[in-house]
């Protein structure tokens, strides 16, 4: 393992949190600062997680999950409901953490011959039913965490598979880039697991790039709230205009980046920019994303990044592992630097 990140990473960003604590009702409100404090608590022990992590790590080359009931409560990993192998059970959320887990380990594998999360067979451990209405999912260092939503704002945080691909694409930015947690690195950090965690949802369902919907968390909000999804890859900044929790933020081209010292430097915010830049290479490009696209993301996170990459890196280093990949005078290639340019990222 080449580092660790720095702190925990949310699907959740905190100004949704901080909109409901506004906002929101006297219950939704408790909520969000619930939800908040839990957060920040479990930031400040994914350091120790991590080192853990990386000892207990062994490469066996086959799938093995495990599934924790909290019974919320905050103490991790619980009580085991359900190991590789056994048979579905009566508790949906653990179903689908468990399926989740698995499809996101036959993604990687399968297309990136990569053996789990650390790429030695790491054991893929989760937690569901994480507090009270806990209103986010995270990736501590070691597991997967799960709030089952307060059911007004948010539901089950297992029924996107984007999420579980994203919040497990933290674990293999950890032990690949290690990307700081932080500005444009951290942004980066964000940007990397939305667009495997969507390669993640387009795998399953067979998708190319054109028939996608390029949504990361579509199911997540409750038909109460004016919104899609989190957060689009396509279109930043139009996900979700609510009364609630406010209007997507996001900015889709570099004249809109957002200099602040609000979710550790925009990391949620920002990541909309690389997102889009994504999106723009994956449909020059055409057909499954995963295939060139991701391919050319996915080793770039892995081999070229480092843990204070900016912007203008990851457009220069995809630009050079597409051109190796495919060559300097590829459609891939110009693919990619069109696809940073139409963001505001030149690549010389």
């Amino acid at each position: 393992m080449k580092s660790t990140l720095k702190r925990g990473c949310f699907i959740i960003p905190p100004y949704i949190l901080r909109a409901l604590t506004q906002n929101g009702t006297k219950d939704q409100q408790d909520m969000a600062w619930r939800t908040l404090t839990k957060s920040e608590q479990a930031r400040g022990e994914r350091v120790t997680l991590t080192t853990i992590a990386s000892l207990g790590a062994t490469a066996t080359g086959v799938k093995r999950r495990t599934v924790y009931d909290a019974q919320n409560k905050t103490g991790l990993p619980g009580r085991l409901v359900r190991s590789e192998g056994d048979p579905k059970i009566d508790d949906i959320s653990a179903n689908e953490a468990y399926d989740g887990s698995g499809l996101t380990y036959d993604f990687f594998l399968k297309v990136y011959d990569r053996n789990s999360i650390d790429d030695r067979g790491m054991r893929l451990d989760s937690t569901v039913h994480y507090e009270l209405d806990f209103d986010n999912a995270f990736w501590n260092g070691r597991q997967m965490v799960y709030g089952d939503g307060d059911g007004e704002i948010f539901q089950r945080f297992t029924r996107a598979l984007d999420v579980i691909g994203h919040e497990l694409t933290h674990g293999i930015t950890q032990f690949e880039a290690a990307l700081d947690y932080e500005d444009q690195p951290g942004a980066l950090n964000e940007s990397f697991s939305d667009v495997l965690g969507s390669l993640v949802l387009q795998y399953k369902k067979r998708q190319t790039a054109d028939q996608a919907e390029w949504l990361i968390g579509k199911g997540l909000l409750t038909r109460r709230v004016k919104g899609v999804a989190l957060r689009s890859m396509k279109a930043p900044g139009t996900a979700y205009d609510d009364p609630l929790i406010g209007k997507d933020p996001q900015p889709g081209h570099m004249r809109g980046y957002v200099d602040t010292s609000d979710d550790n430097g925009g990391v949620h915010i920002n990541s909309g920019i690389p997102n889009k830049a994504f999106y723009e290479a994956a449909i020059r490009i055409g057909g499954h994303a995963w295939e060139k696209a991701g391919r050319i993301w996915y080793l770039t996170l892995r081999d070229r990044l480092r843990h204070d990459s900016t912007f203008g890196d990851a457009a220069r280093l995809t630009v050079d592992v597409a051109s190796a990949l495919h060559g300097p005078k590829s459609l891939e290639r110009n693919a990619v630097r069109e696809a940073w340019e139409s963001v505001g990222i030149t690549v010389r």
